[in-house]
């Protein structure tokens, strides 16, 4: 048997560990992808992101040298991806413009939010990239399952499956002709994901439930918490806890007096180093939640039940796994 770690290493640097081999990818290639039907003939010679998502998936297949640049961060790099990181471009912390992307004449171009790239793409439409010969690719966890045009953040109409992150690093490998780093992560993935839900579920906790905050527009104003279909509302199905939030938006805004009535066993808060609303820094959220006269009566917070992951932990990403384990911790220390 493979001791951890060398299949950590292996995982990372792109080794086959078994069962994981997949061999080279066949071009041309064609991939389905959000409603668009892309085909590559050879691999991207580079390629833009937007979206920590794809950028770090990117990087973890070792594709760092391939990058013409990336945007949209919430948190600093993975200290892993640092070296890598280092030599490629941020074209910009928050929304790029469509010139800058376009301008580095990308082989492709992966966003992890159709609301960046989409039918009402902040940076722009798939149409207006597709017209200049520039593929584009959204991560399936975006789109698949989910109507974009409908709420702040969009609303699932399917409940989130890891299957969608996973099929996201598939077709990346794929389409950059990194198969066996793709199922080397996916695999390392996968095996991290199930042994956090089978500790959870072994807990057997009789009634716990949660409530995921990540930001609010200013900290007077009702949060922007995890509806129950999402990324969190997988974390916590997956787990064995009851999400307190039922809305099938993706992040809805739901006032601290509804939050505090259903009296969550734990309260999971975003850590980010973007500075866009006053709650993304966390110590204000900490502060607020022990000094607010609702909030600070919550058991979650007399009891200091209070979790705090990267956001990017609470997404479609690689971190979202860390953000699985840190939520099983948090359980172990639950009254039975």
């Amino acid at each position: 048997m493979m001791r951890p770690g060398l299949a950590f290493a292996a995982a990372w640097m792109g080794l086959s560990l078994p069962g994981a081999w997949a061999g080279p990818t066949r071009y041309p290639l064609v991939v389905e992808n959000c409603g668009h039907r892309l085909t590559f003939e050879a691999a991207p010679g580079d390629a833009v992101t937007i979206g920590q998502s794809a950028t770090e998936i990117l990087y973890a297949l070792g594709l760092g040298n391939r990058m013409a640049g990336t945007a949209l961060w919430f948190n600093d790099v993975l200290p892993e991806f640092k070296a890598q990181n280092d030599r490629v471009p941020r074209l910009d912390n928050n929304a790029p413009s469509f010139e800058s992307v376009v301008g580095k004449r990308p082989g492709l171009v992966a966003t992890q939010f159709e609301w960046m790239i989409g039918p009402q793409g902040v940076v722009g439409t798939r149409e207006q990239f597709h017209e200049l010969g520039v593929p584009t690719y959204v991560m399936p966890a975006d789109c698949e399952g989910k109507n974009n045009l409908v709420g702040a953040d969009g609303t699932r109409t399917a409940p989130f499956s890891t299957e969608a992150l996973y099929k996201g690093i598939t077709q990346l490998a794929q389409i950059f002709d990194q198969q066996d780093q793709g199922a080397a992560l996916v695999a390392r993935l996968r095996g991290r994901e199930e042994a956090a839900v089978a500790r959870a579920k072994a807990l057997n906790l009789p009634d716990a439930s949660a409530v995921f905050w990540f930001s609010s527009a200013d900290l007077d104003l009702d949060p922007y918490v995890a509806g129950q279909k999402g990324i969190p509302g997988y974390m916590m199905r997956t787990l064995g806890l009851r999400n307190v939030v039922q809305s099938d938006e993706e992040w809805p805004t739901v006032g601290w007096e509804t939050v505090a009535r259903s009296n969550p066993s734990v309260i999971v808060i975003a850590r980010m180093d973007r500075r866009r609303f006053p709650a993304d820094d966390f110590e204000r959220k900490l502060a607020f939640l022990r000094s607010d006269p609702v909030t600070r009566e919550m058991e979650a917070v007399k009891r200091n039940r209070i979790v705090i992951i990267d956001a990017h932990a609470m997404q479609a990403t690689i971190r979202l796994v860390d953000g699985l384990e840190a939520l099983t911790d948090a359980m172990a220390k639950l009254p039975r």
